[in-house]
């Protein structure tokens, strides 16, 4: 008995989505912010792009093959974790660094725990946190995007202090208006800068449903009022700065690190908004989406352990 057929609670639901049409939308999603980048950044922004995409698939297919699995590079999972990965890295990271990094999202942090679907916590965002770790100086160095067509009333790339670094008084500097925020003309990683073209992104994978909006929403609203009460500036403020916006859409949303109840993801998005407010406001780092995301992915299992989805029908006694 060799071949086992394995049997699963009715009822049976087939869709026409598979993981790599899933990472396909995502990736397509993440266009917008593609294109804004080499926009605002120049080749540097391509590069990084380019470099950590290609690696986290090399390590994906150099593992599988270490360990003689099948081949899952085809899923288009590990070209999603490359390019998000580089989305939240400054465009003036070494490439060495991209490297680096790459290897620790697909194999420690991805392949270690059995692939796609494994992980507990977000590859990219647990890569970044290790590249903090180790390089907090190149991590921290943002230069100021390209304005060539004169629309915000700069000319050239210079190293600025990210809106964040800014209020908490990191680095003296001024502090950018809503639009900037709002179209990008800020300091900061290779895809969070322009909220707009998130936005874009993140209205395909509604359409497409993708992904559902009580994470983004819940989380999004954490944040704005969150900051907005505790802190002197407002609720647009803080949703349009740092990289709100790409981990609201594209990073809390992940599948294998959020919860399956809409009540488990209720509660998951509104603890990370929270921890990313109180980190941003009286910590010591001016970011907290990173770490906020990673500690609630953490907690998700438990969340998932007593907030069950509602069953479909249930069992009723009878008297034979």
């Amino acid at each position: 008995m060799d071949n086992k057929l394995i049997v699963s609670y009715a009822p049976h639901i087939r869709g026409k989505e598979n993981v790599s049409l899933i990472m396909r939308d995502v990736l397509i999603a993440l266009i917008p912010a593609l294109l804004g980048a080499i926009y605002f950044f120049g080749i540097r922004a391509i590069i990084v792009t380019l470099t950590s995409a290609a690696f986290c698939v090399l390590f994906e297919y150099a593992w599988n093959k270490f360990t003689k699995k099948k081949n899952s590079t085809g899923d288009l999972s590990a070209i999603v974790t490359g390019v998000l990965l580089a989305f939240t890295l400054p465009p003036s990271i070494p490439v060495y660094m991209v490297i680096i990094g790459d290897a620790f999202a697909i194999i420690i942090v991805k392949c270690f725990y059995g692939g796609l679907g494994g992980n507990f916590v977000n590859p990219a965002l647990a890569a970044r946190a290790f590249l903090m770790a180790c390089w907090p100086v190149a991590m921290t160095s943002y230069p100021m995007p390209f304005d060539k067509f004169g629309l915000f009333g700069g000319a050239d790339a210079v190293t600025s202090a990210t809106p964040l670094a800014c209020v908490k008084g990191v680095e003296a500097s001024v502090i950018p208006s809503i639009s900037n925020l709002f179209f990008g003309y800020v300091g900061g990683c290779i895809g969070e800068v322009s909220a707009f073209l998130l936005i874009i992104g993140a209205i395909y994978l509604l359409i497409k449903r993708i992904i559902n909006p009580i994470i983004p929403v819940t989380y999004l609203a954490a944040v704005g009022i969150f900051g907005a009460v505790f802190s002197d500036f407002g609720f647009l403020f803080h949703i349009f700065s740092g990289g709100v916006i790409l981990a609201a859409f594209f990073m809390a949303t992940d599948y294998a690190t959020s919860p399956v109840s809409h009540l488990g993801q209720f509660i998951y998005a509104l603890g990370a908004g929270l921890i990313t407010g109180v980190i941003r406001i009286y910590g010591g780092y001016p970011e907290g989406v990173t770490y906020a995301i990673l500690i609630m992915n953490i907690i998700t299992p438990l969340l998932d352990k007593y907030i069950k989805p509602k069953k479909f029908g249930k069992a009723v006694k009878t008297n034979e």
